[in-house]
């Protein structure tokens, strides 16, 4: 053995080694919740973003800017945070990450200049990230045979919280004005780091001699010897364009005549995605039964054809509904086999393998929240819906020219 791979390995997980092992049911619902709840800060901004562009002054095509620095301070944080939960007490690592992130959402509460706002919101993506060193230990827990359904059950409470994100910010927006929602957020983080830190289990793989930048050096390093990790970081990073690319831009056309929605209006569209949130956990019970790859492709057929109703936006209501349901769905049901083919390739390095994937996510969302904003300043809603078929279009090519790895 080399020394690069005693460097970058750690002992398995003696609870994922337990085999009829799982979680008991009411941590599962708890790290469900505290996900969803932590997720969420993520995409608040998405139905505030013409009342944001107003107050600081950003342009049309800057708005896009309001997203893309929260999903890239969400990248970062995967990159460096996340991994530790393969070093470090978990408990700690989750409960001290939300203490921060309610200080970082109470700056943008109180944010009294755009470059404060920009500043406190990627400190928000950067501490959000908490949300994937939750998922990670509830992988770990579990028995490889029960994973699936465990990571489904997880990210079925992130779905959620994706979806409630825009609908509770419209509505405490219209009724309080937007800095309510930060600091209505601010004060829910502190409330759920408390639980947690009175509830969750301490834990954490531990090896002597392992230092934080040898860690981040195992990260690239587990990515670079397992092609099936490039191909899942590849699909998670076009997908989540494609889905950012319609609930970053989808707001400007829907605040314009015909429609001049209210911020509840707008945001009550993210819960014609709840869908989403049934295929999170049925796609994890499909991946269980060995049915991942079939999974993926046919949720990146739907992925592809969602585009076709969400082009009407401008003409129907109803076809955004049809669509932005499709499109939620088919997300979903990848971002979860994804995160069950992923994490069974290196159980010993599951925060490091799900931080990883996770920054292709970011990357994504970030790429499709400033290319919405572009395309619809150049063309409007046709050229954001070309955009977010181009980004599925691709994803499903990437599939069928490397599903055998995958």
């Amino acid at each position: 053995m080399s020394r690069d791979r005693r460097a970058t390995t750690l002992p398995a997980e003696p609870t994922a080694a337990a085999g009829t092992a799982a979680p008991p049911r009411g941590l599962v619902v708890l790290f469900a919740v505290a996900c969803g709840s932590a997720v969420a800060n993520v995409y608040f901004a998405q139905p505030l973003l013409v009342t944001l562009g107003q107050e600081f002054s950003l342009t049309p095509g800057l708005l896009g800017a309001v997203v893309m620095v929260t999903q890239l301070g969400y990248g970062l944080g995967l990159f460096l945070l996340v991994p530790l939960g393969d070093l470090v007490d978990r408990r700690r690592l989750i409960t001290v990450q939300l203490a921060l992130l309610a200080a970082a959402l109470l700056t943008v509460a109180l944010a009294p200049a755009a470059a404060v706002l920009l500043a406190g919101l990627g400190a928000v993506g950067l501490l959000a990230v908490v949300t994937q060193t939750m998922v990670a230990a509830a992988a770990a827990l579990a028995a490889p045979d029960r994973r699936g359904r465990v990571v489904g059950a997880v990210t079925s409470g992130v779905v959620i919280g994706i979806l409630l994100a825009r609908a509770v910010a419209g509505l405490l927006a219209d009724l309080a004005g937007w800095r309510s929602v930060y600091l209505f957020s601010a004060l829910l983080t502190a409330a759920v780091a408390c639980v947690l830190h009175r509830t969750l289990p301490g834990g954490g793989a531990r090896v002597p001699g392992m230092t934080y930048g040898g860690l981040l050096r195992s990260t690239v390093a587990v990515f670079a010897r397992h092609p099936v990790l490039r191909v899942r970081a590849g699909l998670a990073l076009l997908t989540f364009a494609a889905f950012s690319t319609l609930w970053s831009g989808v707001v400007q056309p829907l605040s314009s005549p015909p429609w001049s929605l209210s911020h509840t209006a707008i945001g009550a569209f993210g819960l014609v995605g709840a869908a989403g949130a049934v295929a999170a956990a049925a796609a994890g019970r499909w991946s269980d039964r060995g049915l991942a790859r079939r999974t993926t492709g046919a949720a990146l057929v739907l992925l592809a054809l969602s585009w076709v109703p969400l082009a009407l936006t401008g003409r129907s209501l109803y076809a955004l509904g049809l669509g932005a349901l499709a499109l939620d769905f088919a997300v979903q049901a990848v971002h979860v086999t994804n995160q069950t083919v992923v994490h069974a390739v290196r159980p010993d390095a599951g925060s490091r393998i799900i931080g990883g994937y996770m920054v292709f996510y970011s990357a994504g969302s970030a790429l499709g929240a400033i290319g919405s904003s572009t395309a619809y300043a150049a063309a409007g809603w046709t050229g954001v819906s070309a955009l977010g078929a181009a980004f599925s279009g691709a994803a499903l090519l990437l599939w069928a020219a490397a599903r055998h790895r995958s």
